[in-house]
């Protein structure tokens, strides 16, 4: 029953014309308006754009309950995703048609050894495609979910500018390459690279694109997580200094991480025995590893140091001394979300009450924290797994910095919240 509205300009005037459909169409099996809008493609190839304007940002809502209201892309993009059949891939995938992410095509790449695969996108059903820069770069957004030596190899090539065809490319005019945000380290501590957690830095994202910058870096997830509550507790007292030890998932290390602690937890159950390990350091059933990544000179793991050069990057701060933070990173046997215990002191004194209500209505937090219940509400892997809004709970004025500290306890997902959704965001941002 909507009208469909085309714009045609006729001679240096502008004339609209105005179509009422004149019957409604039942299909017999559910139907998504994507899907609708992929199998018009099909009938009428390029020309569906035109004939059919539907922006995708304006899709009914889905039946998920995470679905929140998107970022006003003006267009709908071309989307491709690489790595497409990872962890944080598929996570990126579902992101994309939860925010119903305006898209007029979305291309999935992965490895030779997935292609061909048929998966589910909200364009309708997709055969995975082997990655190559030229696919690519036949894009506007790219996200790129692949380990950081492709990313280093591949990122830059795609993003590149590139000489038009025709007679602008002879006079030496280059059109700009498609806005690819990495989710590996390889561009993180790049100084004209933006590393961007939208609700903390989002306009930087603007900013570099303005500029013509097309590479755009995720943070480590165990940062993203940190920085949604640290951000608004330093823009009112002021930090000075910031204490964290981790409880990381074992999908911190992707699919082969889960694998490897669903499968050693049933050998070490029926067995008795401890079980063999790849991905992991030591075995993790049954077990905490206190190493992330590998050690460096100073004993810090690379882990740790991320959280430590990321958050002053995202946070604006250009020395050491603005703000001093150390961080113990540790494995534990959970499957998904990664947990935070966090002491900081402050420059002003910060009243537990009223950080409480501060981060009540923080972006992107959720405050569960209530003792007197029983069971007390608490933070946990168990219920930030699968939510949009990392939690935070057990603020309490601190026994070791008084009045100018409170210890707090941070959960969120890490798939979700730390990697696939703040890239969406950050595309968001950066294309408004």
């Amino acid at each position: 029953g909507t009208h469909i509205t085309q714009h045609r300009a006729v001679r240096g005037t502008s004339r609209t014309r105005t179509w009422k459909p004149q019957r409604r169409v039942t299909c017999r099996v559910p139907c998504t308006l994507g899907q609708a809008m992929a199998s018009l493609r099909q009938v009428f190839g390029a020309a569906a754009a035109s004939v059919f304007p539907v922006s995708f940002a304006v899709m009914a809502a889905t039946d998920d309950s995470q679905a929140i209201r998107s970022q006003p892309v003006k267009h709908p993009k071309r989307v491709a995703i690489v790595g497409a059949t990872g962890a944080v891939g598929e996570e990126l995938l579902n992101v994309l048609r939860q925010r119903q992410f305006p898209m007029s095509e979305i291309r999935l790449y992965a490895s030779a050894r997935s292609a061909g695969k048929v998966v589910p996108s909200p364009l309708g059903m997709l055969e995975i495609e082997e990655f190559s820069v030229d696919k690519a770069r036949n894009s506007d957004v790219v996200f790129f979910a692949t380990n950081t030596a492709h990313a280093q190899a591949n990122v830059p090539l795609i993003a590149q500018r590139s000489k038009v065809s025709g007679l602008f490319g002879w006079f030496g005019f280059t059109s700009e390459g498609p806005l690819v945000v990495d989710n590996s380290k390889a561009f993180r501590y790049s100084p004209d690279v933006p590393l961007v957690v939208p609700e903390v830095n989002g306009e930087e994202a603007l900013k570099a694109v303005k500029r013509g910058q097309r590479i755009i870096a995720n943070p480590n997830c165990t940062t993203a997580i940190a920085a949604l509550v640290l951000w608004p507790l330093h823009q009112r007292y002021g930090l000075e200094q910031v204490v964290m030890s981790t409880y990381q998932a074992a999908s911190g290390a992707g699919g082969p991480g889960m694998d490897e602690l669903t499968s050693g937890t049933a050998w070490q159950l029926k067995t008795g025995h401890i079980p063999p390990h790849h991905v992991f350091p030591h075995p993790l059933p049954f077990n905490v590893i206190p190493q992330i990544d590998v050690f460096c000179e100073n004993g810090y793991t690379k882990e740790e140091m991320k959280v430590v050069w990321e958050t002053r990057k995202i946070f604006g701060l250009a020395k050491p001394e603005d703000l001093a933070l150390s961080c113990t990173a540790v494995r534990i046997p959970t499957l998904r979300a990664h947990a935070e215990a966090i002491t900081i002191e402050t420059e002003l004194p910060c009243p537990p009450e009223e950080a409480m209500a501060i981060l009540a209505k923080a972006e992107g937090v959720t405050l569960r924290d209530d003792v007197t219940q029983t069971p007390a509400i608490l933070p946990m892997p168990l219920t930030a797994t699968g939510e949009y809004n990392i939690e935070v709970g057990r603020i309490r004025r601190s026994e070791v910095f008084g009045d100018t500290g409170l210890d707090f306890f941070v959960c969120g997902d890490q798939l979700l919240r730390g990697a696939a959704l703040n890239a969406v965001l950050v595309a968001e941002k950066a294309l408004l």
